[in-house]
């Protein structure tokens, strides 16, 4: 069986990954050679290549033969879209949702693909504004709308388990493009439908 140029990547990327994991657990005081930890490091190793695949992946591949000529002319909204991403300032996880809308402008995509483009930008270290941006951004390469707009809800763990410690904080972020930002009326309705 061929193995992707990812696949062979992360394979050849493990090892370094995994001896940085041991060098982790024996620095807190850990001994990764009793019994619950002798597979740690490796385990470990493989959810970071996992949780940061984005990395390797491109919008471009995901969107194949996905974008469709059609004459609608009114708002597409993809709400609720659950996201997890790792915070690149402590390395834990943020998650929430992410609320997609476009107008477009004679080219629609499947709609699956607005949630695989959110994975794309979401399995990398991010902060959550860029991540709003990133998404918006490349939903207005891809199609070229009239316009794109990105909310996104979450919940940092960098915020709930150190630092200050509030349990119910949310981050809210916004981006928005093209008529989204310039007509008040169409932002408006994107943001009443995203609330509903």
């Amino acid at each position: 069986m061929n193995q992707s140029k990812t696949e062979q990547f992360d394979q050849e990327k493990l090892p370094a990954l995994e001896g940085a994991y041991n060098a982790i657990l024996r620095e807190l005081g850990e001994d990764p050679e009793r019994d619950g930890l002798l597979k740690t490091p490796l385990r470990a190793a493989k959810a970071m290549q996992f949780f940061t695949k984005g990395y390797h992946e491109t919008v471009h591949d995901i969107l194949n033969n996905a974008i469709f000529d059609e004459n609608h002319d009114e708002i597409v909204i993809v709400k609720d879209i659950e996201v997890f991403s790792l915070c690149e300032h402590h390395l834990v996880p943020f998650f929430g949702k992410v609320h997609i809308g476009y107008m477009p402008n004679r080219k629609v995509v499947g709609l699956s693909k607005l949630a695989r483009i959110v994975e794309i930008f979401a399995r990398r270290l991010q902060v959550q504004e860029r991540l709003t941006k990133q998404i918006a951004l490349a939903i207005n390469d891809a199609l070229q709308p009239l316009g794109v707009a990105v909310v996104m809800e979450a919940t940092h763990m960098c915020m709930v388990m150190r630092g200050v410690q509030k349990m119910n904080s949310r981050t809210v972020t916004s981006t928005m493009h093209g008529l989204m930002r310039e007509d008040p009326k169409t932002r408006e309705e994107f943001l009443s439908l995203i609330k509903q």
